[in-house]
C-alpha cells in the first residue's frame, strides 16, 4: 500500500465518523420504505376502508365514488360547516355529501389529511407519532381525541409491523395541500 492511498483511507475513515457523530434531524432521519412494505401499507388501507371516509366523494353518473383526483386529502377546506346537525328519532348520525363529515353527539368530526404534505398533511409524523394515536385514540398521540367515526379502537389491535407498512404507504403517495377543519363540540352548536 502507497502512501497516498493510506492517506486517503484515513480521511475518508475521518469523514465518516464525523459524519456519524453530527445529530440527525427528523427529516433526514426518514429511512425510505421497502416497495414490499409499501405494498404491504397499501393493501391494509385498501382492505381496512381508509379511502372511505379520507377520500371525498363525488357524484358521477353511477353514483357517489370516491374521487381519487383527492385521495386521502380528508375533508376538502373550501366546504366548511358551521355547526352539528339536530337529529330527531332514531338517528344517531349524518355524513356529509363528500362522505368526510359526520354529525353526532359528540358535534361535528371531519376525516383528517392523511397525504405526507408536510403543513396539512401526515408529513411532519413519524411512524412512531402515527402509531401512537392509533394507540391512544388522541391526535399525534398526545392532542384532541380521535372522534367517531374513525374506528381507532378496532386498528389498534393491528401490529405495529402493519402500522408502519400503512404509514409507508401513506408518505408514498401525493401530497395534497388541503386543511381540515377543525372538530366542533357538540357544545359550541348555537
Amino acid at each position: 500500500m502507497n502512501c497516498g492511498s493510506l492517506w486517503i483511507r484515513i480521511a475518508a475513515a475521518a469523514a465518516l465518523a464525523a459524519a456519524m457523530a453530527m445529530p440527525v434531524s427528523k427529516a433526514s432521519a426518514k429511512v425510505a420504505a421497502q416497495p414490499s412494505h409499501v405494498a404491504r401499507g397499501k393493501y391494509l388501507v385498501t382492505i381496512m376502508g381508509c379511502n372511505d371516509c379520507h377520500t371525498p366523494l363525488a357524484m358521477t353518473a353511477r353514483g357517489p365514488e370516491p374521487d381519487m383526483s383527492r385521495m386521502l386529502m380528508g375533508h376538502p377546506e373550501g366546504e366548511p360547516i358551521a355547526a352539528p346537525l339536530k337529529l330527531d328519532g332514531p338517528w344517531m348520525a349524518a355524513v356529509s355529501h363528500t362522505m368526510t363529515a359526520w354529525s353526532g353527539p359528540w358535534g361535528v368530526s371531519f376525516s383528517a389529511n392523511l397525504t405526507p404534505d408536510p403543513e396539512t398533511g401526515l408529513g411532519k409524523w413519524t411512524a412512531e407519532t402515527f402509531i401512537t394515536a392509533l394507540r391512544t385514540g388522541k391526535h399525534e398521540g398526545i392532542g384532541r381525541p380521535i372522534l367517531p367515526p374513525m374506528p381507532y379502537a378496532y386498528f389498534n389491535k393491528a401490529t405495529d409491523e402493519d402500522l408502519r407498512a400503512i404509514f409507508a404507504y401513506l408518505q408514498s403517495i401525493p401530497p395534497i395541500k388541503n386543511r381540515v377543519q377543525q372538530p366542533i363540540e357538540a357544545t359550541e352548536a348555537p
